[in-house]
């Protein structure tokens, strides 16, 4: 098992992964911010001053804190949309570089065709030359 967990943990490339973590962790703080300090108050205020965040609901002894909920969930629609915007992005941008290679290869291989038939014409237009040079 511990092996099999290795082949697991070392598929792919380590660094590439702890840097996704580390940048998504920082990501996800600036969301956070963004939500907490910037979109929540705005929405708090279009719903009369309302501040999510101090939202609850007492039933008996314990403390019901949808407000914070409500605050998450805000933040993971705005930190996923954000994610697919940023994924989207990076689509396109490859997609567009997969195209200009699929150019160049195909322009290559234009110009190794053109070469091709001229060296096939060289050839044709030698053996042309011996064929008539022998018959005479």
């Amino acid at each position: 098992m511990l092996s099999e967990f290795k082949k697991f943990a070392m598929k792919g490339n380590v660094i590439d992964l702890a840097v996704g973590v580390v940048i998504g962790g920082a990501f996800g703080k600036i969301v956070t911010s963004l939500v907490n300090d910037l979109i929540m108050p705005l929405v708090g205020l279009l719903l009369g001053g309302v501040d999510f965040s101090g939202l609850s609901h007492k039933v008996g002894e314990a403390n019901i804190k949808y407000g914070a909920f409500l605050q998450t969930v805000v933040d993971f629609l705005i930190i996923s949309f954000s994610i697919f915007l940023f994924i989207r992005f990076l689509s396109r941008f490859k997609r567009k570089k997969e195209e200009e290679l699929e150019e160049l290869v195909e322009i290559e291989a234009n110009k190794t065709e053109e070469l091709l038939t001229e060296i096939r014409d060289l050839l044709k237009n030698q053996s042309q030359v011996l064929n008539t040079s022998k018959d005479k």
